[in-house]
Formats: structure tokens, C-alpha cells, sequence
């Protein structure tokens, strides 16, 4: 949940840092008991089942030759209405990072609804052929939290705790862990835990030794981020820095 974009989108819509945080907690605590549920309906498939085509008909299976009428359909509709609701969300992500992080970055900043339309629209066909080529589930959740903890997890992770790290270390960072699952999931294959482990440690070499060669994020900068981190940031030490100035050399980024 760390490192998902999608994620840090509703924590920066809170209220307070407090709110943030009960949030959190809260969501968390829910995903182990969602994760737990999960775990006994495909057992119980299993069992009373033995003979089911594809387990990830488990859950179908389950809600349709065991719920009665009504119970059954309600609990159908959760279901897609929480696959859409997660897919909104990962595409409002994308093309919240594509817009604000990649098209400001090359000077496109005007037509900005009509850009972000455009491009929810062409990530979420990419999205669909994605899935017509990965046809199994849990593959295609392997390959999608790989690509994302090898590549992202050591960048966050060393800009809340690192005051060394640099920009030039974070990009870096992303770049080789990403490059490094990817390759070892040709290598290897797509179910092997070789892949997250190359990534994760490729990522934490090139983040600290590209960080330690750059130079240092000016102080300046540091301490609005710092106090950004505590929720406690001054809103005059913030003025002084631009918000483009500001999103280019927080070492989050």
C-alpha cells in the first residue's frame, strides 16, 4: 500500500495528517481481514469442488451455487462495483503521474482536463490489451506489484528516511530496480520470487551510490520537506520556493 500512487492520492485528500493517518490504519487492518476472507472462499471452493475448471472461478462458483437468491446478486455487484472502483482509481493515478510528472515536465501545461481525459482514455485501452494477453489473474498481479516494489519501494522508502538522497539517486533508482524485475522475469519467469529480490537490492545499490555521487539536496529544500513529512510545514519557508522548483528536487521524486 506504500508505494501505490493510487494510495498516496486519497491520504493527500485528508483533511489532517491525523485523519491521514486513521485512515491508514484503518485500511490496512481492513486489507488483512479482505485478504483472510479471500483465502477461505478459494479453500472452501477447493473442498466443496474439487473438480473446478480454474480456480479463479472460485469465488463465482462459491457466490452462485451457495447464496440464495438476492444475498447472491448483492454480493456480485460488491464485487464489480469494487473492481471498478479499484480500476477508476489506478487510472486516475496514471494519468494524474502522466500529466503532472511527464507532460508539465516537457512544457504542455495548457488543455490540461482535456489532456488528462485523452490520456485516461489511451492508458485504460492499454490497460484492457494487457489484460486480453495476461489472461491469469494472479500472473498479472505478480508481474504489476513486482514492476512496482522493485522500482518504487527503496525511492520511498529512502527519501521519508534519507536526508542524503538525491533526485538523480531516486530516478536512477526507479529506472534499474524496474529494468532489473523486468529482465529477470524473462529470465526466470513471471511466478519466480527472483525477480522482486533483484530488483529490490539493484535498486537500493544504484539509489545510494548515484545519491552519494550527486550533490547534496540544498538545505533550503530539505526543511520544507522535512516539515512537510510532520505535517507541520511553514507557510512562509514554503513561499520562497516555487512549486515547480519545489516538485523537481524534493528527494521523494
Amino acid at each position: 500500500m506504500l508505494i501505490g500512487q493510487d494510495i498516496w492520492q486519497r491520504v493527500f485528500t485528508a483533511r489532517t495528517p491525523r485523519v491521514a493517518t486513521g485512515g491508514g490504519v484503518i485500511s490496512g487492518v481492513y486489507c488483512l481481514v479482505y485478504g483472510i476472507a479471500g483465502a477461505l472462499i478459494g479453500t472452501a471452493a477447493k473442498v466443496l469442488y474439487p473438480d473446478l475448471g480454474s480456480a479463479q472461478d472460485a469465488f463465482a462458483t462459491i457466490a452462485e451455487r451457495l447464496l440464495p437468491t438476492g444475498v447472491r446478486g448483492l454480493v456480485l455487484a460488491a464485487a464489480l462495483s469494487a473492481l471498478m472502483s479499484t480500476s477508476s482509481g489506478a487510472l486516475i493515478a496514471c494519468a494524474t503521474t502522466t500529466t503532472s510528472d511527464l507532460f508539465r515536465k516537457i512544457g504542455l501545461k495548457s488543455g490540461e482536463v482535456l489532456r488528462n481525459r485523452v490520456t485516461t482514455l489511451v492508458l485504460g485501452i492499454v490497460a484492457i490489451g494487457i489484460a486480453m494477453l495476461v489472461d491469469d489473474v494472479v500472473n498479472a498481479l505478480t508481474i504489476a506489484y513486482d514492476i512496482l516494489v522493485g522500482g518504487l519501494l527503496v525511492t520511498i522508502i529512502g527519501a521519508l528516511f534519507w536526508k542524503r538522497g538525491t533526485r538523480e539517486g531516486a530516478y536512477a533508482s526507479m529506472v534499474a530496480g524496474t529494468a532489473s524485475v523486468i529482465a529477470f522475469m524473462i529470465v526466470d519467469g513471471v511466478a519466480a520470487n527472483s525477480p522482486i529480490y533483484w530488483g529490490l537490492g539493484v535498486s537500493l545499490v544504484v539509489y545510494i551510490g548515484v545519491s552519494l555521487a550527486t550533490p547534496r539536496t540544498p538545505d533550503s529544500i530539505l526543511s520544507v520537506w522535512t516539515e512537510r513529512l510532520h505535517g507541520s510545514e511553514n507557510p512562509t519557508a514554503a513561499e520562497d520556493l516555487s512549486a515547480s522548483e519545489t516538485r523537481q528536487e524534493l528527494p521523494s521524486e
